[in-house]
């Protein structure tokens, strides 16, 4: 039985990541070392790419199979490198041994980062480097990379090589380093089948086949499953393991899946998923996690790239806390207009294009529209999945159930005491007010007593104030004098964001 570890490299474009993939591995798939004839065209990966090397045993004597996954560095394919990071089981963040860290490799550590992914970092071309240089160089250069990863959660203690995968030095020592870095990942067995495709081709008289990474679940032979995006269930007629027939497949897996036919062209990328596990949805809240070194505002109202799986879609993004750490759909929640650094809110996301995922699935945020030639960070936060809605209609039937309220305040000033237990009161509100609505609300002095609104006065915009108890002395004289605007009338209430029929509650 082999057991299958899922190894990402990672990094700048440029940085020789797949001359690595294929001076480690031994077996390719159909989607390997930039065959697609664009990567050829442009000499850069575009796509994600796929190999394997089997090694002889674990130390717990199971045969090991590494699955390198070779994801492309340019900047304007980070929803690939996202889709990418969320299928692995370790992570090798590759450097250009002249360059050293550069925005696409600080990119790409952050998501291994906050997708909590193991690490190796290697160095590659160093045959670049001055024969007489070179080890002072690199010794340099790891010193710098050691301070970098001491800020992170990795530590400066991560496994360093150095290699040239183009002359293939010391390739053999960077194999051993993966041998030794192997570790059994959870694997969620018993879970409802889900598999992330990357590709899909059709092979006549036989059926389409899906390749991609089994996340969790088994799938067999003959079994019945579900392409949610097409709204479609196909019969599984067979399963390849890197060319070799299987029965069975379960969690980590790269596989490819031949099912009954259908337009390979429909889906170059989704998932594939136990009939009926998944359904669209439309919105999700999260607790936020703010990526520090994003350096531009994030407000409510905010259009970002939301990273989910292989998806990466538009979303309008509202912001707001209380004091729980965790997100109950029936407690109050506080409208925040722009987040803080030091800030713990939560974020409601409303995709434009409805998601597949579910439940504790983690989300990436970020401003993929910013230059791709800047220094700027464009990961703004991440989260995980806290609620979650696939109804259409949420707008309607849902979010007026989430009480996520805004502060008001109005402002007025005295016009006239009318006896020792009643004041009118002028520009709380303007002319075309529904004064009405707010008959029975508390408003406060500046002198600190006290009242409510007891009727409209006029055909303005004034109101009578009631106090109970009546004004206090001072304050009375104060009203009568030429002071009496000294005196600001306070009407505090909270409105709520998304249910406008509940008026304005205090």
């Amino acid at each position: 039985m082999i057991t299958n570890f899922n190894v990402g490299l990672l990094g700048h474009v440029d940085s020789g990541k797949t001359t690595l993939a294929r001076a480690l591995s031994s077996i390719s798939s159909t989607a390997a070392f930039d065959k697609n004839p664009q990567s050829v065209e442009r000499g850069i990966t575009l796509d994600l790419g796929f190999s394997a090397l089997v090694l002889d045993s674990t130390p717990e004597g199971k045969q090991l199979q590494l699955t390198f996954v070779d994801c492309p560095g340019h900047a304007s394919l980070i929803r690939t490198i996202i889709g990418g990071a969320q299928i692995i089981d370790l992570m090798l963040l590759v450097v250009d041994a002249q360059k050293g860290m550069q925005t696409q490799t600080a990119e790409c550590l952050l998501i291994g980062e906050l997708l909590d992914k193991k690490l190796l970092l290697v160095i590659n071309k160093t045959d670049s480097l001055p024969t007489d240089q070179r080890e002072a160089k690199l010794e340099k250069l790891r010193s710098r990379l050691r301070k970098t990863l001491a800020t992170t959660r990795f530590g400066d203690q991560v496994p360093i090589y150095c290699v040239s995968a183009l002359q293939g030095l010391h390739i053999d020592e960077l194999r051993d380093g993966l041998a030794n870095a192997y570790y059994e990942p959870q694997r969620q067995l018993d879970a409802p089948l889900l598999m992330y495709v990357d590709h899909c081709f059709a092979i006549k008289g036989q059926g389409t086949v899906c390749t991609g990474t089994l996340l969790q679940g088994r799938v067999a032979v003959n079994d019945q499953v579900e392409l949610p995006l097409l709204g479609e269930k196909r019969k599984v007629k067979s399963i390849q393991r890197f060319r070799q027939p299987v029965e069975c497949a379960g969690p980590g897996d790269r596989i490819g899946l031949c099912v009954t036919q259908f337009n390979a062209k429909s889906m170059e990328r989704g998932i594939i998923v136990q009939p009926g596990y998944l359904k669209p949805i439309y919105a999700v809240c999260v607790k936020l996690h703010l990526i520090p070194h994003y350096k531009q505002a994030i407000r409510s109202g905010n259009k970002l790239h939301i990273s989910v799986g292989h998806d990466t879609v538009m979303a309008n993004l509202t912001l707001f806390r209380n004091a729980s750490s965790e997100f109950d759909p029936g407690q109050e929640y506080e409208f925040v207009e722009q987040l803080q650094l030091a800030d713990s809110v939560f974020g409601m996301l409303q995709f434009e294009t409805p998601v597949l995922t579910t439940l504790g699935t983690t989300l990436i945020a970020s401003k993929l529209d910013m230059d791709v030639h800047s220094n700027s960070c464009r990961l703004a936060f991440w989260g995980r999945i806290a609620w979650q809605t696939a109804s259409i209609n949420y707008v309607k039937e849902l979010l007026p159930q989430l009480r996520i309220f805004k502060r008001k305040q109005k402002q007025g000033s005295v016009q006239r005491v009318a006896n020792a237990n009643e004041i009118i009161v002028q520009n709380l509100f303007q002319k075309d007010s529904k004064r009405e609505l707010f008959i029975g609300k508390s408003v406060r002095l500046s002198t600190g007593e006290t009242g409510c609104i007891a009727r409209t006065f006029g055909q303005t915009s004034k109101v009578c104030i009631a106090f109970d108890s009546g004004l206090n002395t001072a304050t009375l004289e104060l009203l009568k004098s030429e002071r009496a605007k000294e005196v600001e009338v306070l009407l505090e209430y909270k409105k709520y964001v998304f249910n406008k029929q509940a008026g304005f509650i205090q």
